[in-house]
């Protein structure tokens, strides 16, 4: 979710010198950092994107069908997307104000806020049209706040981590979203399985939203714990991670924002096709039991950790654009056998979602900070944010929205479609950084 997620930054190994004072901050302590707030992150975007299909429709859209219930959620869900380049923005001029502490804590008190306020909103039959509106309120809250959450961490850690192992660092970030994912459908399922059905869109439903903020709360005190001492404010001004105005990147750096945005597509693409938009086509058309889809994705989270890590070590013996280019492809053949997988058996159906999740591993695990090198040095903290922003809009926001609704008029063929063409993106991305690059050296 960002990331709503992890970036990396330079390829200049940091020094283990530090002037009188200052000890080195060791990357074990700052990945703990990372994966702690991403996790926290994505477990709050996963609880919605999972309410998005199974509360939503009938707690907020009753007098609808189902699918239109899951399509106004989905456009709802899209609405943080939207917010985060804004609340980047926002926040990055509170931090050049009040610093580093008060841009954190009050992002992640937004967030909690807002995850908060959708735990206790009264659903339409109470307060008829105003409940969809506050979810909606809510929903962009959620994406103000997770553009203010951005802390450096993962930049921090690249500059810090052994050159050699920089990549398995990078991808630690990134590790993040299976285990949020995780988390967020091991909840689900356990109320599920738990309560009737009954119970569970009265009441029961609201539980992962109070989590969520729970959640919240931890990450922000052992978040705080490490950006406030001495050692990492020392090492970010060394690495002159600077939180520059949105107005100021755009201009001098934009075309490596974009690029950067654009070079991730085809992971951040499929990022809600397998995680949330399964879930959604399968409840609609009934093929499994709720329950059995949960489960399945659990293990499918399991297969995301496993193939995240392996990008680390892949992506440290034959780079970070290699492997997102093989991925890429690899999507792109995933992409052509997709419309058999989830139109066939509940075998068939669950080999999407497990396949699916081992891709988006391998490749999401990669998909930060390819051109973060590109940026100028003091634009690299801000621009790291920013990339990740756009990269979420423009591949994610709307993955579960259009592949469902196509999905439901022209066939699952459109899913197809849609991860195809995130992947030329993708491809054209690498080849005209690759480009510019040599023109640079050259």
């Amino acid at each position: 979710m960002a990331n709503a997620t992890g970036h990396t930054a330079s390829s200049t190994q940091a020094s283990p010198e530090t002037t009188a004072g200052h000890s080195p901050v060791a990357p074990g302590e700052i990945a703990v950092g990372v994966v702690i707030g991403r996790t926290s992150e994505y477990f709050d975007f996963f609880v919605f994107g999972i309410a998005c299909v199974l509360v939503f429709p009938a707690v907020f859209f009753p007098a609808s069908s189902q699918l239109e219930g899951m399509i106004y959620s989905f456009w709802i869900f899209a609405l943080a997307f939207i917010a985060r380049p804004f609340g980047t923005t926002l926040f990055m001029t509170i931090q050049r104000r009040w610093g580093r502490s008060v841009k954190l804590t009050a992002s992640l008190f937004l967030l909690g806020t807002a995850t908060a306020g959708i735990a206790f909103l009264p659903s339409y039959d109470t307060l008829g049209t105003a409940a969809i509106v506050f979810l909606a309120f809510f929903r962009v809250l959620q994406g103000f706040a997770t553009g203010g959450s951005w802390d450096g961490l993962p930049s921090l850690l690249a500059l810090n981590a052994p050159s050699n192992r920089r990549n398995w660092y990078a991808m630690l970030g990134q590790l993040g979203a299976p285990l949020g994912f995780l988390l967020a459908n091991a909840l689900f399922l356990y109320l599920v399985l738990s309560v009737s059905t009954e119970d569970f869109l009265t009441w029961a439903w609201r539980y992962p939203f109070f989590v969520a903020f729970a959640i919240n709360v931890v990450a922000l005190f052992a978040r705080l714990r490490l950006v406030l001492t001495d050692e990492y404010t020392f090492a970010l001004e060394e690495s002159e991670l600077e939180p520059i105005s949105t107005r100021e990147m755009l201009r001098e750096q934009g075309r490596n924002i974009f690029i950067g945005a654009f070079v991730a597509l085809a992971s951040y693409a499929l990022f809600h096709i397998v995680t949330i938009f399964p879930l959604s086509w399968i409840a609609l058309n009934k093929s499994q039991v709720i329950d059995k889809v949960l489960e399945i994705q659990i293990w499918g989270a399991c297969a995301g950790i496993l193939g995240t890590m392996a990008s680390g070590v892949i992506a440290d013996r034959i780079g970070k654009r290699t492997t997102l280019g093989l991925m890429a492809a690899a999507i792109g053949v995933f992409a052509l056998f997709s419309p058999m997988l989830m139109d066939g058996s509940p075998t068939q159906q669950n080999a999407f979602i497990l396949i699916g999740f081992a891709l988006l591993g391998v490749s999401y695990g990669q998909a930060s900070g390819t051109v973060t090198a590109n940026f100028q040095r003091r634009y690299r903290y801000t621009g790291a944010a920013l990339t990740a922003d756009f990269a979420w809009l423009f591949g994610a926001a709307f993955a579960p929205l259009l592949a469902l609704s196509l999905s439901s008029k022209f066939g699952l063929v459109a899913v197809s479609g849609y991860l195809l063409s995130a992947v030329v993106w993708t491809l054209l991305a690498l080849w005209f950084n690759r480009r510019l690059e040599a023109r640079a050296r050259g």
